[in-house]
């Protein structure tokens, strides 16, 4: 069976970008919230290694015209339905899409658009159709007879589920060149709510787009080898963390409990994809930075050093966390960082609604001589 690799890792964020510190003291503003949760907002927020997070909703600022989500009089955050926020989304989230894959094929010289055989669109923050796998085809000039999936609603963890089929596909066939592209727009369903999960939210979420070209064929350029998937589901978890839509955006659950929970399970999780490798044996990981406390869970769990977790805590303080793109962010670091070793194991691994945990086993390959 052929080995497969990801050729090319690009990304893609919105041109508007909030520090840290004035979301927080936005929120605070908020007249629907009271004492306490505005006590809240300063500790979630300065404890979030967040400095600045990239957003799709341009007018937050006093000195806007305001718009649908901010009305710049007052200074508070409106509540837009979900239809307005998802026509926000389908306006928006085409040219991210875009963006990404377009930056991902000339990173590939030896790869062209009509060399891509295989779309593959993941988002969980909006929806529509004909959806983001058609207009990829049209914006980015591919072949009209491209096969097109969409993974929609996953959440966090849902590049792991898109990099598999692609590996599947080109395992199939070798001459398969199949481009993933994660795209979410997380900033779009901001609320205003005294309790913790809701505010936990709104500290790190943010918007982004990852795209990787993944085929077969013998890489070019330095590239990441698929070697193994595991996914697991934890005894507990599944009120701890959820997605649901609501009549004024999708709600998001995040419960404090959920670091406690992925630490716990960490061993059962990885077993199955380490195998007779111990985890000392991987020398860098790609954690999906879902939030600080997850970052430092998994760092103790697994015996980490501080050099281990720096791409994805370097990914969290400059972008925050954007769902399922922001894993992609974390490996592009790894696969460009100067002094990697070739041949040496990478772990990668994100969590997501159910408490689901997906991870991957990847290998750092030299270019073909």
């Amino acid at each position: 069976m052929s080995d497969v690799y990801i050729h090319a890792i690009e990304t893609a964020v919105p041109e508007t970008v909030y520090e840290q510190a004035f979301v927080r003291d936005l929120m605070k503003a908020q007249s629907g919230l009271g004492r306490r949760a505005q006590r809240l907002v300063t500790g979630i927020y300065n404890a979030s290694a967040i400095e600045r997070r990239h957003s799709v909703i341009t007018d937050l600022r006093p000195e806007s015209q305001g718009g649908a989500f901010f009305d710049a009089g007052s200074g508070q955050l409106l509540s837009p339905s979900t239809g307005l926020r998802n026509e926000r989304y389908t306006q928006t989230a085409r040219g991210l899409f875009a963006e990404a894959a377009s930056r991902a094929l000339a990173a590939c010289p030896a790869l062209t658009a009509h060399d891509v055989t295989h779309v593959i669109t993941v988002s969980c923050t909006g929806f529509f159709a004909p959806g983001p796998d058609y207009t990829v085809v049209r914006d980015v000039k591919l072949n009209p007879d491209v096969q097109r999936y969409h993974l929609g609603f996953m959440g966090c963890y849902a590049a792991f589920p898109a990099l598999r089929a692609a590996r599947a596909f080109c395992e199939s066939d070798p001459q398969a060149v199949v481009l993933v592209i994660c795209t979410e727009l997380c900033s779009l369903h901001v609320r205003v709510a005294d309790d913790p999960d809701t505010l936990i939210a709104g500290s790190v979420f943010a918007d982004g787009a990852a795209a990787a070209l993944v085929s077969a064929r013998l890489p070019q350029g330095p590239a990441l080898r698929l070697n193994s998937f595991a996914t697991t589901l934890t005894p507990t978890g599944e009120e701890d963390m959820a997605w649901t839509i609501g009549d004024e955006g999708f709600e998001m659950k995040l419960s404090t409990y959920v670091p406690a929970i992925i630490e716990e399970h960490l061993g059962s999780a990885l077993s199955p994809l380490l195998g007779p490798l111990a985890a000392d044996q991987v020398r860098f990981w790609a954690i999906h930075p879902g939030g600080r406390s997850i970052l430092d869970k998994v760092q103790t769990g697994l015996g980490l050093s501080d050099e281990q977790l720096q791409p994805s805590r370097r990914v969290l303080r400059e972008y925050g966390n954007m769902s399922s793109a922001t894993v992609l962010f974390v490996l592009r670091e790894i696969l460009h960082a100067d002094g990697t070793g070739q041949g040496e194991n990478v772990g990668a691994m994100a969590f997501g609604p159910g408490l689901t945990v997906e991870s991957a086993l990847l290998a750092k390959v030299p270019a073909a001589s």
